[in-house]
């Protein structure tokens, strides 16, 4: 039977809603597992539990990787049969990572489902490119992330559900149901928005050409020197969140219902962001997030250094602490993208490779380090994250201006 065709155009709120739903696979990938991370460790690593949290950073990493050959593969093969595809690889590792026996093997499982996921992130926001530019992406963008950053505040609840009622194992196969489900909507309801005309032939001088040209672009350069920035603070308190709540202030119990609290205060960043973008700017919101950040962190280590982490408003410093960082997620990463993406609409696949790949890949290797280094105490990573912060809003201070011809912020 032939499927029908998708509608000429998406309304607006379907298509929001729609590519909500493709880059929450990501974060439901994610956020279900960190519930499942204490039973991991009981069950592989025991000795070394802190290795568990490498379930995360595998994932990201591949993602990272992945993110550099799907956004080129995109301009010269069409965006849907690239996520396609993407989605293909991604369901086979969960599968893989379902039967795994040990951490390592659960580990590589994990990278590949990160290369697999990678197309339906980059190349959505290539979809977006396509069809808007400038403020008018970055506002569309955040309408994107405010819909997609609910599924965080879901999602460990959602695991560790999933793990009372069939093991942590049983995640896997939500990960495919809920991916099968997004790929379904895309392919019924959206148009290929790269039509044959517009892609770039795939060849290795003509893939040379694009990386020297977005490589080249010093927006680019600087754009994703301050996303791998904010997007280690993210990743680094992901890692380190549950360990946290439940070593330090023993509320192990309570840990997915502070995590669903962080994130839905954190959505209103998005909501934020959409509103007042097209009026102040993307710098100005990436810079003002960063400077708050940056307080907040300092804040945070005073409080403790005073008052310890006995004290009774040492946990709500931690939890505000986290709101923070999802906060600057939600106001940083897509007006970021939009401004590097800006002045290369011609190479939105690649450019959104570019800052996917090496920005996720540099916020991994960044992040590690920080979180393998917990030992019973937030404030050494805080710190850490803390001249994460201070690098990036400096950082900021040498981003050009967009040339005049393709300027819009």
């Amino acid at each position: 039977m032939r499927l029908p065709s998708p509608p000429a155009q998406l309304g607006l709120p379907e298509f929001i809603a729609m590519l909500a739903m493709v880059f929450a696979t990501l974060a439901f990938s994610i956020d279900a597992m960190l519930p499942a991370l204490p039973e991991i460790a009981a069950e592989l690593t025991p000795d070394t539990p802190n290795r568990a949290m490498l379930i995360i950073a595998a994932f990201v990493m591949g993602m990272g990787a992945g993110t550099l050959v799907a956004g080129p593969l995109s301009d010269s093969f069409g965006r849907k049969r690239v996520i396609l595809i993407g989605a293909g690889i991604y369901c086979v590792a969960a599968a893989a990572a379902f039967v795994a026996p040990t951490l390592e093997m659960v580990l590589v499982a994990r990278l590949v489902q990160g290369l697999g996921v990678s197309a339906p992130r980059v190349v959505a926001l290539a979809i977006i490119r396509d069809l808007y530019a400038g403020r008018d992406m970055a506002r569309i963008t955040s309408f994107v992330f405010m819909v997609f950053s609910l599924v965080p505040a879901m999602a460990p609840a959602a695991g560790q559900v999933i793990i009372w009622a069939a093991g942590w194992r049983a995640i896997f196969v939500a990960f495919v149901v809920f991916m099968g489900l997004g790929m379904l909507w895309l392919t019924l309801r959206q148009r290929e928005t790269l039509p044959p005309a517009k892609r770039q032939p795939f060849n290795v001088s003509a893939l040379s050409a694009g990386f020297r040209e977005v490589l080249g672009n010093r927006i680019v350069q600087v754009s994703v020197l301050v996303q791998s920035l904010c997007f280690c603070m993210l990743v680094t308190a992901l890692q380190i969140t549950h360990p946290v709540i439940d070593d330090v202030f023993d509320r192990k119990d309570e840990f997915i219902w502070w995590f669903m609290f962080i994130a839905v205060v954190a959505a209103s960043a998005s909501i934020i962001n959409a509103r007042y973008v097209q009026r102040l700017g993307m710098r100005f919101m990436v810079n003002a997030m960063l400077l708050a950040q940056l307080v907040l962190s300092a804040t945070a280590l005073t409080y403790w250094a005073v008052f310890g982490l006995t004290s009774p408003g040492s946990f709500a410093v931690f939890i505000l602490w986290n709101v923070g960082i999802f906060f600057q997620a939600g106001m940083t990463l897509g007006n970021l993208n939009a401004i590097a993406m800006e002045p290369l609409g011609h190479r939105a696949g690649l450019a959104a490779a570019v800052m996917g790949a090496f920005g996720t890949v540099i916020a991994v290797i960044i992040s590690i380090p920080i979180g393998q280094s917990y030992a019973g105490h937030p404030g050494p990573v805080v710190a850490a994250l803390l001249g994460c912060a201070a690098l990036a809003l400096a950082l900021m201070r040498a981003l050009p201006d967009v040339p005049r011809a393709t300027a819009t912020d």
